[in-house]
């Protein structure tokens, strides 16, 4: 999400025209997978990718003549000939990837309407239509569908299997990419799920959640810092983040706004701070509570939480990590920062974090 929300963010900054090359399609192995972006603007300026390199300069100079023309066109880049010295082993990639390229200027309408689905903190699809030729179809972005019910058409008449198509990948919270059968020409449509950017809320706000902050800025997540002490919730410890909450702790988890991809931390390294924030994080229906500190600690509390009145369902323990992150062996606040992230990032691609030369299924779900 980070790569587009940058590609949005610069596009309202400068509306003049550009091209903007989206991967619509991955047959077997790919650097990036489908969703991928690269926006060109005259001058040369880039921003995002398709590939590891590889692709960007060829896709470039197609770009121009997009951008000259103000047709769009889709590029197949096959590169699983082994003997293909210019787009197969050199690469390490074997598969076939289809690239969208298209002339903007400005923030198209589709990806207006997945920024303002996003502001709600709402998912969206967007349904790209490619390999055009023989059909009926432009290609481009023709629908987009919002967990609100809302949508955008880029024409009035819309094909039901679209709009059906759209509310599945929905549903499946899965991109995917299908071809129209049912229409002349059979045209691909490439349905893409777009879910807005994780939250990340830690409660404290110490040294060591600096680095925590920052990491997960980096990975394009929105940060909120929560903490009873002004002197250390403040924008010049964290300027990265979203919000930068001063708070007591009675009162913390009211201050934040929470949903289904919240995720929290807390780490303030006081107990008399760390119960009142777990007695109400904890029913709340984030998919992710993070706790530091050793287990022993993390029992007592649960324990006099209990004793007060809470009722510690299993539900909850499934959610609460503690001691919170991987077993990644480092010691110093960057490298217990990368641990947690680490171990949210799998939480929220459904996978159990084990080295991939362990992993016996492909690496990107098909």
């Amino acid at each position: 999400m980070k790569e587009l929300s940058r590609i949005l963010a610069r596009l309202r900054a400068d509306v003049t025209p550009a091209s903007l090359a989206t991967l619509v399609k991955v047959e077997g192995s790919s650097y990036r997978r489908a969703g991928a972006r690269l926006l060109w603007q005259i001058g040369g300026e880039k921003n995002g990718s398709i590939s590891g390199g590889c692709l960007e300069e060829d896709v470039i100079a197609h770009s121009q003549a997009v951008f000259d023309t103000g047709r769009t066109r889709t590029i197949v880049y096959d590169t699983t000939g082994e003997n293909d010295l210019v787009w197969g082993t050199g690469l390490g990639c074997h598969g076939v990837v289809s690239v969208l390229v298209e002339r903007i200027a400005g923030v198209p309408p589709a990806l207006d309407f997945v920024e303002r689905a996003w502001a709600q903190r709402r998912s969206a699809v967007l349904a790209t239509v490619f390999n055009t030729e023989g059909s009926t179809f432009d290609s481009g972005p023709l629908f987009a569908l919002s967990t609100s019910g809302e949508n955008w058409k880029r024409t009035p008449d819309v094909a039901n299997a679209i709009i059906a198509g759209a509310a599945r990948c929905l549903h499946t919270a899965h991109s995917q990419t299908e071809p129209l059968r049912a229409s002349p020409g059979s045209p691909e449509i490439f349905f893409e799920f777009l879910p807005p950017p994780p939250v990340l809320v830690i409660f404290g706000a110490g040294d060591d959640a600096q680095p925590l902050a920052h990491l997960a800025t980096e990975l394009g997540w929105l940060v909120t810092i929560v903490d009873p002490r002004p002197a250390y919730a403040t924008r010049a410890r964290f300027p990265t983040a979203t919000d930068v909450l001063v708070a007591p702790s009675a009162d913390t988890v009211s201050r934040v706004q929470v949903d289904a991809r919240t995720l929290a931390v807390v780490m303030t390294h006081y107990y008399v701070h760390d119960l009142p924030i777990l007695r109400d994080l904890l029913p709340k229906p984030l998919p992710y509570v993070g706790l530091i500190g050793p287990k022993k600690r993390t029992e007592k509390i649960l324990a006099d939480l209990t004793r007060d009145g809470l009722t510690i369902t299993p539900e909850m323990r499934e959610r609460l990590h503690a001691p919170v992150g991987l077993d990644l062996g480092g010691a110093t606040p960057e490298a217990v920062a990368l641990s947690i992230l680490a171990e949210m990032q799998a939480m929220l691609a459904r996978r159990d974090a084990r080295p991939l030369r362990e992993r016996t299924k492909p690496i990107h779900r098909e």
